[in-house]
């Protein structure tokens, strides 16, 4: 067995911003778990063609390793990949990294209040502290299809593209359009001899704001001392305002609803076609897509939107509920990831021998602060439960989650604790106020079935206030709603 302080799990934005911050706090007796062979997370999986951030570059980056070089504003898979790979390099990240090895599981040692930590290779790790930077975009949604197996193409999910399958000239269908979807299906459609888009329900799609950066901006943004910086807070409050819209204030988003109504009139002047790309939900209550080249993509004559729903896969197509027979030589599908339901791959066992994945799936998923949960003491999720966002960067919400395990590991230090667990009273009463919050939102109110509620209706995914205020409430550590266990048994 191999003993570490703290273990982290991935090594994607999250679990690379753990290590960097307990090595800058002084805390080096640590490991890294990495099931690939190389860091980068979602950003390393998912190479589908087209492939890049809704989030602009200079936000979707450390704050604390700013890039004055990003080629674009919505910078492409390729970029962002390279730039985590240059910042384990230059940040000294990947001597603390174990490639090739997957977690499986992890097991709570109440008698030693420690950590076993489970891998695919049969290795074990003995650890005080867990850090599960696992993410939710890491496990493909791939959907129960009648007759898939029968299928004799190649089918596959986006979030795994296989690229040794040439498309050009190829009859394609896809299943889904969400954010992965729209992405591709421009690329594929320009090769395609025909491409089928199964859609079931259509997308918000924004136009997007996306061009080169100037290469005067990059020089002043090299030259000028806190230039970057300040680019970086302006787009940060800019993405913040977003909120407002949808955190209770819904009388903002007709205004937005108008600006994609506008522009789907613009670019699609068939009124059937436009009826069917239309949501009949309101703005936000899904995950609001960006695009300048996705509606016209409908507009060609070897491109086919069908609204009536798969009934049945064939070996050579895909049979629609209607009984229309599509042609396929290859199946893509765009249906994104288990997010709330992903807990469930987890085999983790907390105090008293607690599945956590059973506890979720039965009292729903909650945690406190989206990092801790009552009854699992020594663990912390990054982007856990209620920490996701709408409106603006996930790699604030990662910076603000990192400081505050450090602020944990502190005081566990200061008060001599060998353990520490959320109270069921701070856990109880933190989600009480989220639901009451996401209850106003437009998750709720707008109209629609997301993948941001899990089995109990209950929207577990979306951080319903301003980032700003997680920064606040995450300043420090509470001590009152934690139990501090000062020694083992």
């Amino acid at each position: 067995m191999i003993t570490t302080d703290v273990l982290i799990i991935g090594t994607g934005f999250s679990g690379m911003g753990a290590a960097m911050k307990l090595r800058d706090a002084g805390r080096d007796d640590f490991i890294v778990l990495e099931k690939a062979h190389d860091v980068g997370g979602t950003w390393r999986d998912n190479t589908y063609p087209g492939c890049e951030c809704d989030i602009p570059s200079h936000m979707y980056s450390f704050s604390y390793e700013l890039n004055d070089d990003w080629s674009k504003s919505f910078s492409g898979q390729e970029e962002i990949w390279a730039y985590m790979r240059k910042v384990a390099d230059e940040q000294g990240i990947r001597k603390y990294v174990r490639f090739g090895v997957e977690v499986t599981g992890s097991t709570w040692d109440e008698s030693r209040k420690r950590w076993t930590v489970h891998t695919s290779e049969g290795d074990e790790y003995d650890a005080r502290v867990v850090i599960a930077g696992v993410g939710g975009l890491h496990i493909p949604n791939i959907p129960e299809l009648d007759g898939a197996d029968t299928f004799t193409g190649p089918r596959f999910h986006s979030a795994a593209w296989d690229h040794e399958v040439d498309l050009r000239d190829k009859k394609v269908v896809v299943i889904g359009t969400g954010a992965s979807a729209i992405q591709f299906i421009p690329i594929i459609a320009q090769e395609t001899s025909h491409l089928t888009v199964f859609q079931r329900t259509p997308p918000w799609v924004l136009p997007k704001k996306d061009k080169p950066t100037p290469e005067w901006l990059k020089k002043a943004f090299a030259r000028i001392p806190g230039a970057t910086r300040l680019y970086r807070n302006a787009l940060y409050w800019a993405l913040e305002s977003r909120a407002i819209a949808f955190n209770g204030h819904l009388d903002v988003l007709p205004f937005a609803e108008r600006i994609v109504k506008r522009y789907l009139e613009k670019k699609i002047p068939d009124p059937l076609l436009r009826a069917k790309l239309t949501p009949d939900y309101r703005l936000g209550c899904k995950r609001v897509l960006q695009s300048n080249t996705y509606y016209e993509t409908y507009l060609r004559d070897d491109v086919t939107l069908s609204t009536d729903g798969v009934s049945k896969i064939v070996a050579d197509g895909v049979i629609d509920a209607g009984g229309v027979k599509h042609a396929a030589d290859v199946i893509i599908y765009g249906t994104g990831f288990h997010v709330v339901d992903a807990f469930d791959y987890l085999d983790i066992k907390g105090r008293d021998g607690v599945d956590l994945a059973a506890q979720f799936r039965d009292n729903g998923v909650e945690t406190y602060m989206g990092m801790t949960i009552h009854g699992f003491p020594n663990l912390f999720f990054m982007l856990g439960p209620n920490t996701a966002l709408g409106h603006n960067s996930v790699v604030f919400m990662i910076e603000q989650q990192t400081k505050y395990i450090v602020k944990m590991l502190e005081e566990m230090d200061r008060r001599g604790a060998v353990a520490a667990e959320a109270t069921k009273q701070a856990q109880d009463d933190f989600n009480e106020e989220i639901q009451r919050l996401v209850e106003k939102g437009i998750w709720t109110q707008g109209g629609c079935t997301s993948w941001y509620l899990d089995s109990h209706g209950k929207n577990r995914t979306i951080w319903p206030k301003f980032t700003f205020q997680y920064w606040w409430a995450t300043r420090k550590v509470d001590s009152d709603d934690f139990a501090w266990e000062k020694e083992a048994a």
